[in-house]
């Protein structure tokens, strides 16, 4: 049982760090599925994280911080749409030059207000989404197995976790059943044909990208207001970027994409497990040999198991409307 419980506790943690992951693939997915390339997650990501912290310290309300968090995300993501839709700029450039403004950025206000080397100050349990309790954990939690399984990893999470776990199915739906979601794949594989049957290109696009905005400013609200309880510079650590590798590993399809962030969120949750082990014959692991783990089975994976990952035809090719 031992085993067991050990097991338990990582597949929970790795549900806890899997969310951002989860949600910012599954942004850059309704991007990127409309030929829009975001190479901005991870600035939005923390953009995100930034607001909803300030905001949330200021008024002591989870749910002010999340509208400020998605709000200035969608903000951001709206500029990036702006440079790469209505300018046609490299798309590639416009999604660095967010990271690297906002990694930048949340920094210097953050010290500028506070004077904590960009740190905001620790929020209280009224500012931070808590965790949710599902009927019968109580009666469920000394039943051997199914108790465990019930209240670490199905129950006892915030409302954000459940949101990502649903935002996969949904995004499935949308794309796959819907006449907006067919719309938004065509635009990602032929605007030109999108343009003929007399739709917007333009729109469309922005549209997704607007969808983009709020889900991965969900998972930097998910990084301050419930995984942690505070802002810190740096803080989303290149989830942005291991949620664009997730992507690319899961082929741009929204069950894949779910399941490849899981994997990634129990890599990270082994590799802090791990830390302090010792190998008989070698001794203790470096912390930062197990602290690389998750980023070397990224390469590892990508390398080694994705194959031919085919992009959107139109991805990152802005369109021209022929006249």
């Amino acid at each position: 049982m031992e085993i067991f419980d050990s097991l338990v506790v990582i597949f929970a943690s790795a549900i806890r760090l899997g969310v951002p992951l989860i949600l910012a693939c599954i942004a850059g997915l309704w991007s990127e599925r409309s030929g829009v390339v975001d190479i901005g997650l991870e600035g939005k990501m923390l953009t995100g994280a930034f607001a909803a912290a300030v905001v949330a310290t200021f008024t002591g309300s989870a749910w002010a911080g999340l509208l400020a968090g998605v709000t200035a995300s969608v903000a951001v993501s709206l500029i990036h749409g702006y440079a790469s839709i209505d300018q046609r700029a490299n798309q590639i450039v416009s999604g660095t030059a967010i990271n690297m403004v906002a990694d930048g950025m949340t920094a210097l206000i953050g010290n500028a207000i506070w004077s904590q080397g960009g740190r905001t100050p620790q929020l209280p349990d009224s500012a931070l989404f808590q965790p949710i309790s599902l009927p019968f954990e109580a009666a469920l939690a000394p039943v051997p197995i199914l108790g465990p399984i019930y209240s670490h990893l199905i129950s006892h999470h915030d409302l954000i976790t459940y949101f990502a776990f649903a935002i996969a199915p949904l995004t499935y739906w949308a794309l796959y059943s819907t006449r907006f979601g067919l719309r938004l794949r065509a635009v990602g594989e032929n605007p030109a044909a999108v343009d003929t049957a007399g739709l917007s290109v333009r729109g469309l696009r922005y549209g997704a990208v607007m969808i983009c905005g709020v889900l991965v400013g969900l998972s930097g609200v998910y990084l301050s207001l419930a995984q942690a309880a505070y802002f810190q510079p740096h803080m989303s650590a290149g989830k942005g970027f291991i949620a664009l590798a997730a992507l690319v590993f899961a082929k741009w399809r929204p069950w894949p994409a779910l399941a490849t962030c899981l994997l990634f969120g129990f890599l990270d949750a082994l590799s802090i497990r791990m830390q302090g082990a010792v190998i008989p014959g070698l001794g203790e692991v470096p912390v930062q040999a197990i602290q690389a783990l998750p980023y070397v089975m990224t390469v590892v994976l990508l390398a080694g198991f994705i194959g031919k990952a085919i992009p959107p035809k139109a991805s990152g090719v802005p369109y021209v409307k022929e006249r």
